[in-house]
């Protein structure tokens, strides 16, 4: 059961000058690929095929707070979209055909799609994608952060950028008690024998080794053609 509390989750949303043309920029986390209805939805679909109640519990409160972020940024596009429809900014941008407020489109005028929702059925897998998702929001927030036509709009986006690394840090951490935040392996079958080989397929050039490659973790293959020779 769902109740909306006619509040924002945060500061009231305070605009000195609307920008319409801003507010097309804003629609990409209204209705975009990285955008608060993805998250929201992602989220919460995934918490229905977790069996670890603590995670499950997580899931569905972070996509309860990332329907309330998709208010919020709403929010800010009716504003900045506000008493401006005669200007010549807003009649250059998706809202003079659509009309104000926010619409499930990107940026560049595409509708939402639930493509955009990455989810596979298992939890480590998807606490996986979702720290890439908080990566992809986060940023997003940081180009419309330095794109942002006045102080209070550029305070209400860095709330919600802050919000996404706190989200990434809740899922690394569910990661971490399952013994999966840094071990590449989920799921029943079990790899073959490559599993720990590094192949060196750029020898044109200073061969670079690092923590990917390391002799500790890997078994570095530098000539995988002279060696594919040797086996024949």
């Amino acid at each position: 059961m769902f109740f909306h509390k006619k509040e924002l989750i945060e500061k009231a949303v305070n605009i000195s000058d609307p920008n319409p043309r801003f507010a097309q920029l804003l629609l990409e986390q209204f209705g975009g690929a990285t955008g608060e209805l993805t998250a929201a939805l992602q989220y919460w679909v995934q918490s229905f095929h977790t069996e670890d109640p603590g995670i499950r519990d997580m899931l569905q409160d972070i996509a309860t707070e990332e329907f309330s972020h998709l208010e919020m940024i709403g929010k800010l596009i009716e504003v900045h979209t506000k008493n401006v429809d005669q200007t010549e900014a807003f009649t250059s941008t998706l809202f003079a055909v659509r009309g104000m407020g926010p619409h499930f489109l990107d940026s560049q005028g595409s509708a939402w799609t639930a493509n955009y929702i990455n989810e596979g059925g298992d939890v480590v897998r998807d606490l996986r994608a979702n720290i890439a998702a908080e990566a992809g929001a986060r940023q997003t927030y940081e180009a419309l952060i330095k794109l942002a036509p006045d102080q209070g709009t550029k305070e209400t986006l860095v709330h919600l950028l802050t919000r996404e690394i706190s989200h990434t840090n809740m899922f690394m951490k569910a990661l971490d008690s399952m013994g999966k935040l840094t071990d590449p392996f989920f799921g029943n079958i079990k790899p073959d024998n490559t599993v720990d080989i590094y192949y060196n397929l750029s020898s044109n050039g200073q061969d670079h080794r690092g923590p990917w490659n390391s002799d500790k973790d890997f078994r570095y293959i530098a000539d995988p053609l002279k060696e594919m020779e040797n086996k024949q």
